[in-house]
């Protein structure tokens, strides 16, 4: 069976605007194009894709929970 965990982080104050570093977004598109032409990833070059995504998707996360926060507070106010 599953197990989940609770961990808190405590967020900058502007999550809202963080963005996936430009450098790591180029690099995982060409991760990206390179098996869309077809070619294969090597062991390396999957896993750092799928660590890539992983990290986007947890900024995204980071930063919709962020939106969500700002627009509760606004409401109590």
């Amino acid at each position: 069976m599953g197990r989940s965990m609770v961990v808190e982080v405590e967020m900058p104050a502007d999550l809202r605007h963080y963005r996936f570093p430009k450098g790591l977004d180029r690099r995982l598109q060409d991760l990206l194009d390179k098996q869309d032409r077809g070619e294969r990833l090597s062991p390396a070059e999957r896993k750092e894709a799928e660590g890539l995504v992983d990290l986007a998707e947890m900024l995204s996360l980071f930063r919709l929970r962020a939106k969500q926060a700002a627009r509760q507070k606004r409401a109590k106010s």
